[in-house]
């Protein structure tokens, strides 16, 4: 079973959550909160495997109760927001949070995402990816330097994601942006290509497609980029490519 935490102040979005995710047989919402206070305790009390994790919150965000929950546990955090106020994003990422879905979401792609990150699986839903690198093309902020840069954010060998719900077409990629960047990372021609699809918000598979390659390969490289990247996830590949012009 599959133990799961959902935080929000809003009961009645909770209780959604709970009749979504418990028609699932492998998993178990084990508590609720209505605070990151709460949170922070029921984390350490119940050692869910993946928390649910509202943004705004009275007494204590879910920014600051994930960071305290995950310097003494080690729980997957999903961030559900509405995104209308996405200068939380790079704060949740510098966090360590594993991953970010709207409350718009189909319920699927919530059961979907639980499962992604009871795996090892870090996720951006594709519209939040969409944000992130519309946030980043913009004008990155210093929170964003900060989660490119951040030395916990840079543990190789996680293993890779892939974004629920994602069904674009994807055009074959070519290699592109900072070459000094890219070189001095040691990536070859093909993790460049990989590494230009991951930046775009692409799934595995959607890569795989692309680059008329088998999803066990596309995994291979993947984890081969992120290591050399020296980033824990895709999220922080995504932040690292757009942050250096090299996508």
């Amino acid at each position: 079973m599959i133990r799961v935490l959902l935080v929000d102040d809003q009961a009645l979005v909770r209780s959604g959550f709970r009749i979504i995710l418990e028609s699932e047989p492998d998993l178990e919402v084990v508590g609720e909160a209505a605070t990151g206070l709460e949170a922070v305790a029921l984390a350490r009390d119940l050692r869910p495997d993946v928390i649910c994790m509202d943004v705004e919150m009275p007494v204590m965000d879910g920014i600051e109760a994930a960071r305290q929950i995950l310097a003494d546990t080690s729980p997957a955090i999903l961030i559900l927001t509405t995104f209308g106020h996405d200068r939380y994003l790079f704060d949740a990422l510098a966090a360590g949070v594993s991953g970010f879905l709207l409350k718009t979401s189909r319920a699927e792609q919530l059961i979907d995402a639980v499962h992604a990150l009871a795996r090892g699986e870090a996720l951006l839903g594709p519209d939040v990816t969409k944000a992130v690198l519309e946030r980043i093309a913009g004008a990155p902020t210093q929170s964003a330097r900060s989660a490119a840069a951040d030395p916990a954010l840079r543990e190789p060998g996680a293993p890779p994601m892939v974004p629920a719900g994602s069904h674009t077409t994807v055009p074959a990629a070519s290699p592109a942006g900072d070459s000094t960047a890219l070189e001095a990372a040691g990536l070859t021609e093909r993790e460049r290509e990989v590494l230009t699809l991951i930046a775009q918000g692409h799934s595995n598979a959607e890569i795989a497609a692309a680059l008329f390659l088998g999803e066990s390969t596309i995994k291979t490289h993947v984890s081969n980029v992120l290591q050399k990247l020296g980033v824990r996830d895709r999220i922080q590949a995504v932040v690292w490519a757009h942050t250096r012009g090299a996508a």
